[in-house]
C-alpha cells in the first residue's frame, strides 16, 4: 500500500440505500451502521430468476446472474422506488413519467411486502414491466438477516459488505471520455468528495474512519453491464465497460468495506483513511 495512504481524506457526499436489488436507490441524510452488518435494508430483497438457481430459504451464496438486475433486464429502471422501512410498504413511480402526466400522481404499485400478496402484487408488476411470459415470474427472495449484494460469493460476510465511490473519480472518467456520468450508475452506498481522482485505488488493505465509524476496506469493484443503463430512459446509451477499459485500462470503479466499528454516518462527515 502506498506510503501515503494514511493521508487519504474526504467527506461523505451523499449515503444510498437500494431495498430492492436492481431497483433505485433510497437516499439518506445519516445512517446508523452496526459492525459486521450492512447499510439497513440495503438490499434486503431480491427478484430471483425462475430458471435460476435460488431456492427460498437455502442461505445460498448465489452471484448476480441469479437475479433480475439492470445488467440483463434494463427495463427496472423505468420505475422509480420509494420504500418506507418502517411499514414496510414499497411504492413504484415511473422514473420519467409520460409528457402531460399531473406531478404527484398516484404510485402505479403499492405493496406491503410483509405480506404474501404484497410480494405477489410486486412479482406481477416486475413480471408485465419485463414482459416475461408466464413460466418466468420472478421468484421473490429474501433470507433473513443476509443481504443480495453484487459481489461473487465466498462467504456470508461478504453479504454484508458496503461499497464505496469516490466522485471525482467518475467525474475524471467523464471527463477522459467527453461525457456526463451519473454516479448513480455505479450504485454504491456511500459517495465521497474531497479525494483525488482514484486515490481509492490504494484503499484495500486500510481502514477508513468516520467518527465512530470504521471500515475495513478489502477489494476494488469490478464493475458489469448494469452500468451502462439511463436511469432516467431505462435505455442503455454508454458503453461504460468500454470507457472504462479505454480511458482507465481496467473495469474497477470504487471499493468495498466491512463495518469493523458501528456508529453515525451523516452527509458532511469527514473521513480519514488509516494504514492497517
Amino acid at each position: 500500500m502506498p506510503q501515503n495512504s494514511s493521508a487519504l481524506s474526504g467527506t461523505i457526499d451523499s449515503l444510498y440505500y437500494y431495498p430492492v436489488k436492481g431497483l433505485s436507490p433510497q437516499r439518506l441524510d445519516e445512517v446508523q451502521l452496526e459492525a459486521g452488518r450492512a447499510f439497513p435494508h440495503d438490499r434486503r430483497y431480491a427478484l430471483a430468476r425462475r430458471d435460476g438457481r435460488y431456492v427460498p430459504g437455502a442461505r445460498q451464496l448465489l452471484g448476480k446472474r441469479e437475479f433480475h438486475v439492470l445488467m440483463k433486464d434494463e427495463r427496472l429502471a423505468a420505475v422509480r422506488s420509494v420504500y418506507d422501512p418502517d411499514t414496510d410498504v414499497l411504492q413504484l413511480f415511473p422514473a420519467a413519467p409520460a409528457p402531460g402526466t399531473v406531478a404527484g400522481a398516484p404510485a402505479v404499485l403499492t405493496a406491503d411486502l410483509s405480506t404474501a400478496a404484497g410480494r405477489q402484487a410486486l412479482v406481477g408488476y416486475v413480471a408485465e414491466l419485463l414482459e416475461l411470459p408466464a413460466d418466468r415470474l420472478p421468484v421473490f427472495a429474501e433470507e433473513d438477516g443476509l443481504r443480495f449484494p453484487d459481489l461473487l460469493r465466498t462467504g456470508e460476510r461478504e453479504m454484508q459488505a458496503v461499497s464505496i465511490i469516490n466522485l471525482a473519480s467518475v467525474r475524471e472518467l467523464g471527463e477522459r471520455a467527453g461525457v456526463t456520468v451519473d454516479p448513480l450508475r455505479f450504485r454504491a452506498n456511500i459517495h465521497l468528495e474531497g479525494l483525488e481522482p482514484f486515490a481509492e485505488r490504494a484503499l484495500p488493505g486500510s481502514v477508513l474512519e468516520c467518527g465512530d465509524v470504521r471500515l475495513e476496506v478489502f477489494q476494488e469493484t469490478a464493475r458489469c453491464a448494469a452500468t451502462e443503463v439511463n436511469l432516467g430512459t431505462a435505455k442503455r446509451d454508454l458503453p461504460m465497460l468500454n470507457l472504462l477499459y479505454a480511458h482507465l485500462g481496467h473495469s474497477n470503479m470504487g471499493v468495498y468495506a466491512y463495518v469493523t466499528a458501528g456508529g453515525r454516518l451523516a452527509t458532511g462527515h469527514a473521513v480519514h483513511a488509516r494504514g492497517v
